[in-house]
């Protein structure tokens, strides 16, 4: 395939994705409000939630992208998949606590990976109706404007977002919380890791970070960091397309406080 060819197959990816990821989210939406909020709720694991909505809308994301693309591997959170070198990445609805207890703050993450690198990222914000998307040496917009990160690099002044994962025992996460917090940093954490970095590339907060995340959560928000002028780890190392890893995305005067508290290797 030739550089021009390339550029316009992903071109082409990237339009399709992002008209997916808006009919996935009206799906959601629908689901959303129509959800008893308040009856019992079924878990998987410790605080992991079984949603039918889940399920569905994986399945409206896999045929429209198959259709479109059907050469293409699709691994999806709920049904797995596999991994081609053409593969996409999917979160059908990141924010699955959120979604169950009735909290609209969820949304829809598909990534594009190419050879083992991201070359697409798009989240989606049903409920504030807030289109994230991006393509490798692009840029990164929200519903067409140009994003960037924050800059501000006095910890004092950061708001920084810290996920914690169910797979790693809690006490490294307390001493990450712990680092920020002595460094002057307001921590916070809101349920949606995708989301969480969706800000970042907008400015609204200055980092995400999180000890372990599945590749369907971060990568395409990572890319959306990148592309809009942030720093991020090299999350696929190590196999973390299958594996997951940890994940760090922040504006570039945070970086090496940020990588301390998580204890992360030099990057």
């Amino acid at each position: 395939m030739t550089a021009s060819a390339s550029a316009s197959d992903l071109d082409d990816r990237l339009t399709v994705a992002c008209a997916v990821a808006r009919e996935a989210g009206a799906v959601a939406r629908e689901a959303f409000r129509r959800a008893p909020h308040a009856r019992a709720r079924t878990f998987k694991g410790p605080q992991d939630y079984v949603l039918e909505s889940d399920a569905e809308v994986e399945r409206l994301i896999r045929a429209r992208l198959i259709g479109a693309f059907p050469r293409d591997s699709f691994f999806g959170e709920e049904a797995g998949g596999d991994f081609g070198s053409d593969v996409w990445i999917v979160d059908p609805i990141d924010g699955t606590a959120n979604f169950a207890r009735g909290i609209p703050h969820f949304c829809i993450s598909i990534a594009f990976v190419r050879d083992l690198r991201s070359e697409i990222g798009v989240i989606y914000h049903p409920m504030a109706d807030e289109l994230y998307a991006a393509r490798r040496g692009r840029g990164a917009t929200l519903n067409g404007r140009r994003m960037a990160v924050s800059p501000l690099g006095d910890a004092a002044r950061a708001l920084i977002e810290a996920g914690w994962s169910s797979r790693l025992p809690n006490a490294p996460y307390i001493a990450l919380v712990d680092h920020l917090y002595r460094a002057g940093a307001q921590v916070i954490r809101a349920g949606s890791g995708a989301l969480g970095l969706a800000y970042v590339a907008d400015g609204r907060t200055e980092g995400y970070c999180e000890l372990h995340m599945n590749s369907w959560d971060a990568l395409a928000g990572l890319l959306l960091i990148e592309e809009a002028g942030g720093f991020v780890n090299d999350f696929l190392s190590h196999d973390g397309l299958r594996r997951g890893n940890a994940v760090l995305g922040c504006t570039p005067a945070l970086k090496d406080l940020i990588v301390a508290a998580m204890n992360l290797p030099d990057h």
